[in-house]
């Protein structure tokens, strides 16, 4: 419907100009026939009675809303047929969606101004990144302090509470100053489950003590607001853009090496675009707002452990050896980057926790010289090497190998290991023989392959002649034994005798 303004001009366009129909139509960017109609009600805002407007309670809608559990297809057909209210699906989604019901309504975010040691803001996201030639899922978390700009990277395999604590731990010691409040997402890894969000989130009473020490406080921002830490979020597009491409990474501790001297040293001291700020300088003025940080203990994670008889606890599937002869439980303290191992309150030994792709291995303590001579009870024992040697043989060993493993009847490193076996004491050329007629007929039984095996050294075939130095009675071994005394074999005699009683 045209408004009171265009229905004038229309109207004087046609009775003083003089215009037809068509050219007002074609100026207008009209319908012929709605200038026809505005001309015949003299440029007048038609009076149109308006329909009563339908109301339906909220709290009727609510109700159908659970009942229906969500569904409005289904609401539309049960207040047709069971309330019998004729309306429009198209004003029933509005009328959920201005009460609220369908869709909670958005919310304006809250503008806070830059202020020094005001905030810091904490986050993680996943990346994959190659690293050692394979793909790698990494997660990424980021300290970003929000008046200086300056940041704190470094990347997890995995992100625990735990983890997140000795992230925390970590940045804050390293920069020795912390801001009042730390911004994070809704979490549950500071935030309590099921106890609201944003301003309503309850914290954590273990992440709220932990943060006591560094003197700030978690908040988390409201949902679907994360605007809030727009910095950090920020950061991570430039570790996505600037970081990552261009650079190789061999292991974990390579990929956080590099990121530590980027994000400490060259994002550190590299002054920002828009807002022609150098993070190391707004950083020195930063700091008499902050709260300066004496020495924290790092978090740990504390663990009960048995010595086995061999002298080993187990921990995250590596065997850490104690010194001494003691058995009996222990305490282990977990930390980030080190393990303490104590027993009535003496400390046992201390060990730096091994790169997260090293499993199954032996550590000694630091400063530890003596070796134990045993191996750790259930300590797991690979056959990589064993396979490995043995693909290496020939392709036909490699396919029968592929073979016996998926008969189903087999478990893998028993059958590598006996397999190996065979081939040590048969030899190459007897084995490769062997394993090529067994897959031939299909036969994954090794004991059979044994029988191959014996067959193929039975068969008649002429053996190499023997190389002998005749030069032998020159040799001194030689001539020292040529003058010594016979060697009486009677002894040998008298037992055959007795074993052949009736041979003459």
């Amino acid at each position: 419907m045209k408004n009171q303004d265009q229905r004038k001009v229309v109207y004087l366009m046609h009775n003083e100009v003089g215009m037809s129909i068509r050219e007002i139509a074609s100026r207008c960017d009209m319908s012929t026939t709605t200038v026809q109609n505005i001309i015949d009600q003299k440029g007048v805002m038609p009076d149109v009675p308006r329909k009563d407007k339908i109301v339906i309670p909220k709290e009727l809608l609510k109700l159908l809303y659970r009942e229906c559990d969500g569904y409005v297809e289904r609401m539309h057909e049960k207040l047709k047929d069971e309330k019998n209210i004729e309306i429009g699906y198209s004003t029933l989604t509005r009328l959920l969606r201005d009460y609220r019901i369908s869709k909670p309504q958005k919310e304006r975010c809250e503008k806070v101004p830059d202020e020094p040691g005001a905030e810091m803001h904490q986050d993680t996201t996943t990346y994959t990144i190659k690293m050692g030639g394979k793909s790698t899922k990494v997660v990424a978390s980021i300290i970003y302090m929000r008046y200086s700009k300056v940041k704190y990277l470094k990347f997890y395999r995995n992100f625990t509470r735990f983890h997140m604590k000795s992230f925390i731990h970590e940045a804050l010691m390293f920069f020795g100053y912390s801001s009042k409040i730390c911004i994070i997402d809704n979490t549950n890894l500071a935030r309590m489950i099921k106890s609201g969000t944003g301003k309503n989130a309850t914290i954590v009473p273990e992440m709220e003590q932990f943060s006591k020490q560094y003197g700030f406080v978690f908040v988390c921002h409201e949902l679907r607001h994360s605007n809030r830490k727009a910095g950090v979020e920020r950061s991570f597009w430039t570790t996505e853009t600037n970081f990552l491409p261009g650079r190789t990474f061999e292991s974990f501790e390579d990929l956080n090496q590099k990121a530590f001297e980027w994000a400490t040293v060259k994002m550190f001291n590299q002054q920002v675009a828009k807002t022609d700020i150098i993070p190391a300088k707004a950083f020195e003025h930063e700091k008499s707002y902050m709260t300066k940080l004496s020495e924290v203990s790092a978090p740990y994670i504390p663990l009960q452990r048995l010595i086995d008889q061999y002298g080993y606890i187990s921990v995250n599937g590596n065997f850490y050896w104690v010194p001494g002869t003691g058995r009996g439980e222990v305490k282990a303290f977990l930390y980030d980057k080190k393990l303490q191992v104590y027993q009535n309150r003496e400390l046992l030994g201390e060990y730096e926790i091994p790169s997260a792709e090293i499993k199954n291995e032996k550590i000694l303590p630091v400063g530890c010289s003596s070796k134990p001579s045993y191996q750790p009870h259930n300590r797991k024992k690979p056959t990589s090497n064993e396979e490995g040697i043995l693909r290496n043989l020939s392709i036909e060993v490699s396919e029968y190998l592929d073979f016996i493993l998926q008969s189903g009847n087999t478990q893998k490193h028993i059958t590598i290991r006996k397999l190996y076996g065979l081939y040590r004491n048969m030899g190459e050329q007897v084995f490769r023989k062997s394993v090529e007629r067994a897959f031939k007929y299909r036969n994954a039984k090794l004991e059979i392959l044994e029988k191959i095996a014996l067959k193929i050294m039975n068969c008649k075939h002429n053996l190499p002649i023997a190389h002998v130095d005749q030069d032998f009675e020159t040799r001194e071994s030689y001539l020292e034994g040529k003058y010594s005394d016979e060697v009486d074999l009677s002894f040998y005699d008298e037992i055959i005798d007795k074993e052949n009683p009736d041979e003459e």
